[in-house]
């Protein structure tokens, strides 16, 4: 497929390409309910966070809530004495039980309690039920005879209360998984499921010296003893090793493997596959145990879904597709004060993007993917910087700074410094590679992203008009580093003060196309096919 026919065409076939979803979705946990499936995912120090997506057919999914519209914790979520980049929402495990909804998830931080929340229709919204010991990387478990457990860590087991508010007293406190020689390294992301009168335990494994892998235990008793098989095992695409995730069935009682894979800059990334019993054992991908390129979707005559869009800010809320960087500042954004722009002020000086409030992000997609924003300037005040940013622990920005009554297009690279236990900012190395006088009240700024196989590009364009676009200089490299924001690179809009708050930009628009997953690799035709378009 050429690359104007891939910007236009649909993929609503019969078949699907893998990865099911080419965007950051990690920590996956997939349930049916009816014809309907749900996940969620990790979102982390984003908000809302706790993103709860609705799908009829395992490929495209619809945002549909979140568990929380903010944390409230520490002060660190409002960077307030800190930050909690990588630490927030982790690892939440969904279940449904007699009408009702559960989503269980542990912060990896202060105070290291977790949250559950409920809802009887996740487009409705989720109400928090309680609060409980910390478990990491946890799965609720509700069992045939009433009875609750969370499996945790590298295989512990607690139970509930029914009314999941509490550890039951005198309940199952105990580790069911006794790691052999092979498990030499680290278990983790549990997810449990009871089928055909057996418990299964799937956790990803990562041995010393050897790649991750996908295992699962089972049973016979919930306590056990636990048998392991390993089931699956795969660098898929010549990207590392695929796991972590679950297994789910549709009503017609077919299984898949929905398990993401790290991909680089754009995050972990989920992929869709069958799931075979094989001697009463869930053996995921294809024939020969490898993640399909393409496959048959699970249930046909749905049209995809987009994860990331376009926005004109033509209504009183913001789109559901977008998050904040933390807890934003009430006050300090607004869809009403001009009708149709997206108005974002400074409410405090801040030394980066990376300690600055009401920095709003979508996701970037694979294999390629191109946005422009439209802005107006006019109101800027000395010491503002605005724009849009390929943001990371790595970023590349793309903005205007005001300097008196100057206003300067940059480029500038990033990279932010943090301590390793409490992840505050302690200093970010800064370079800009590029500035360019501008004149008028408005500009385009544009970013187009390579996330295929040993790329990981962005190049920064900017336009007077929207029409005619100048590439500044030349391609950004963009990471993915767990030991900093942990997420995948992201699309984000940002204004912040260097030196007094009370200085606004208004964006007119967010405009977003990406490249179908068929193959496509051609990045520089992308970038002209885009070019002529916008």
């Amino acid at each position: 497929m050429s690359v104007l026919a891939a910007i236009g065409a649909g993929a609503q076939g019969e078949t699907f390409r893998n990865p099911v979803v080419w965007a950051d979705v990690p920590d996956p946990d997939v349930i049916r309910v009816g014809d309907d499936f749900y996940l969620v995912s990790t979102t982390m120090h984003l908000m809302p966070g706790g993103p709860v997506m609705r799908s009829k057919d395992l490929v495209g999914w619809e945002t549909v809530s979140y568990l929380f519209d903010t944390l409230n914790d520490t002060p660190k979520y409002d960077m307030v004495g800190g930050t909690v980049y990588g630490r927030g929402q982790w690892a939440t495990s969904l279940r449904y039980h007699n009408g009702t909804f559960y989503a269980l998830f542990s912060p990896n931080d202060e105070p290291y309690r977790s949250y559950v929340y409920k809802t009887d229709d996740p487009a409705k919204g989720w109400t928090l039920n309680s609060r409980l010991p910390h478990f990491h990387d946890s799965s609720l478990f509700f069992d045939d005879d009433g009875r609750v457990y969370v499996f945790s860590g590298q295989g512990r087991l607690n139970e509930l209360t029914p009314d999941l508010k509490g550890l039951r007293q005198g309940g199952t406190d105990t580790t069911v998984i006794q790691r052999d020689a092979e498990e030499n390294g680290l278990l983790e992301g549990s997810r449990v499921i009871k089928h055909a009168g057996k418990y299964y335990l799937l956790m990803i494994s990562w041995p010393k010296d050897k790649p991750r892998r996908q295992l699962c235990y089972r049973a016979d008793k919930i306590t056990g003893p636990y048998e392991k098989k390993v089931i699956l095992e795969d660098n898929f695409a010549g990207f590392p090793y695929v796991g972590q995730g679950t297994i789910v069935d549709d009503a017609r009682g077919n299984w898949y493997g929905f398990i993401f894979q790290d991909r680089g800059a754009i995050g972990r990334v989920p992929t869709l596959m069958p799931c075979r019993w094989v001697d009463g054992w869930p053996m995921l991908g294809d024939a020969d145990g490898r993640v399909p390129l393409c496959m048959a979707r699970p249930v046909q005559g749905y049209p995809d879904v987009p994860l990331v869009v376009s926005d004109g800010f033509d209504s009183g809320r913001l789109n559901i597709n977008w998050q904040w960087n933390h807890n934003p500042v009430a006050g300090a954004w607004s869809l009403t004060e001009r009708p149709g722009w997206l108005r974002l002020k400074t409410s405090r000086v801040a030394g980066s993007i990376y300690t600055a409030p009401n920095t709003v992000s979508q996701r970037m997609e694979g294999p390629m993917c191109s946005a422009y924003i439209e802005m107006d300037i006019s109101n800027m005040k000395d010491g503002d910087r605005a724009g849009l940013a390929a943001f990371n622990g790595h970023s590349g920005l793309i903005g205007v700074e005001r300097e008196g009554k100057a206003a300067w297009l940059t480029v500038r690279h990033t990279l932010v410094n943090m301590t390793s236990k409490e992840h505050k900012v302690t200093g970010v190395d800064d370079q800009e590679v590029a500035r360019v006088r501008l004149k008028g009240k408005r500009v385009f700024l544009r970013i187009d992203g390579d996330f295929n196989l040993g790329r990981d590009k962005a190049v920064f364009y900017y336009s007077t008009d929207g029409r005619r676009w100048t590439s500044v200089c030349g391609e950004f490299t963009m990471r993915f580093d767990f030991t900093r924001l942990f997420m995948g690179t992201r699309y984000a809009i940002f204004n912040y003060a260097t030196k007094a708050a009370g200085g606004y930009v208004d964006i007119n628009k967010f405009v977003y196309h990406k490249a179908e997953n068929d193959g496509a690799t051609d990045f520089d035709g992308w970038r002209r096919a885009m070019s002529g378009m916008w």
